[in-house]
């Protein structure tokens, strides 16, 4: 049997779940961390850097840092937050891991990974990480190709590439008819293009930019369509960023990108490095 609940006692239940919910707004809204608030108050911003050219440069007489992902760092730091900006070394083991325990508070040129998403948020991505591929532009057999894999996809057509490497893999995906030259290290694949014995040179994007910036008179670069092996390049965030905080990195980023800003400075930071290399040789 089932007894009316009084009209008075309703409304005590009602008053009282409203008061929970309107409770529980601020709590829920305290659990958001205000990361930027945060490096506001600390006065610093922190920006683990693992070194790899051209993102992240590191002078080894000077301890002074350089590189694309490095100047977006100073400069969002600088110019948004209106903080100091800190370039905590680190490597590429530890990355993820400092960001976890707030070592630092953006992780340099982090590849977007479905693995790493568990462990870590993202930016929108500042540039593109693919396999791209680099030819000798007076080759007669690749004149008329542009970004098309299956136009060079030839018997005639040769490809160099690293042995067992991820490029190895894409290349592999999508070839069937050319020739894939396998070969122990990229010197080795680069000097196969370089004396024509191979006629495409298969490596990720920003490492053919680099070897085409420094040898302008012969290459072209291809990036190919659909892409291969494409992942976006950002920075990492700890999973707790609040979305207001995470919005206010991703409007930076996405009008430096459509205003050519990051090209530029992907450009500049691949010309720095090719003098690093040469300087050193």
């Amino acid at each position: 049997m089932h007894l009316p609940v009084p009209s008075s006692l309703k409304a005590l239940v009602i008053a009282a779940g409203l008061c929970g919910a309107l409770l529980a707004q601020p709590a829920a809204q305290a659990a958001e961390t205000s990361i930027w608030q945060d490096v506001q108050k600390a006065g610093v911003l922190r920006c683990g850097a693992a070194v790899a050219a051209p993102y992240v440069m590191r002078d080894a007489k000077t301890g002074d840092y350089s590189g694309y992902f490095v100047d977006l760092c100073r400069d969002f730091g600088e110019k948004v937050l209106k903080v100091k900006v800190a370039f905590v070394d680190t490597n590429w083991d530890n990355l993820v891991a400092g960001l976890q325990s707030s070592k630092w508070d953006l992780a340099m040129a982090l590849n977007q990974t479905p693995e790493r998403a568990l462990a870590v948020g993202f930016s929108v991505p500042a540039t593109d990480y693919q396999v791209s591929l680099l030819v000798n532009k007076d080759n007669p057999k690749l004149a008329e190709v542009k970004d098309d894999v299956a136009a060079l996809d030839k018997p005639e057509v040769t490809f160099a590439v690293m042995s067992g490497t991820a490029q190895d893999k894409a290349i592999s995906s999508v070839i069937r008819s050319g020739k894939i030259m396998r070969l122990p290290g990229m010197d080795e694949a680069r000097l196969a293009v370089m004396s024509k014995r191979a006629d495409v040179l298969v490596d990720a994007s920003d490492t053919n930019h680099l070897f085409a910036l420094a040898n302008p008179g012969w290459t072209r670069e291809i990036l190919p369509k659909p892409a291969l092996a494409k992942q976006g390049v950002s920075f990492g965030v700890r999973r707790d960023i609040s979305p207001a905080d995470l919005q206010v990195l991703n409007i930076y980023l996405s009008q430096r990108r459509e205003t050519g800003d990051i090209q530029r400075l992907v450009d500049k930071a691949s010309l720095e490095a090719n003098a690093e290399v040469s300087s050193n040789e």
